[in-house]
């Protein structure tokens, strides 16, 4: 039997490959999520409420904080920002 050797090459392409493949899911995540957001809003302003509800965002905040970091916090500010839709 006969070892497999990867080289740096190799690697550096196959990871890159995975970190695509794991981009599109998030993509594709995020764009799930901007759907949902907005059947959520319409459903809030058809109740007479807001179309944003900025506790529910400071919630969110902090659970991707608390998550990632104070990185987490920019970054749940661009998702929220893309979920609010047009303003």
């Amino acid at each position: 039997m006969t070892a497999v050797t990867t080289t740096p090459e190799q690697l550096i392409a196959d990871s890159r490959a995975r970190i695509d493949a794991i981009d599109d899911r998030i993509i594709g995540l995020i764009q799930e999520r901007m759907a949902v957001s907005s059947v959520v809003q319409e459903a809030r302003i058809a109740s007479g409420g807001r179309r944003v509800h900025l506790s529910r965002e400071m919630e969110v905040l902090a659970h991707w904080r608390d998550a990632l970091g104070k990185p987490g916090t920019a970054l749940a500010m661009t998702v929220l920002e893309l979920c609010r839709g047009r303003v």
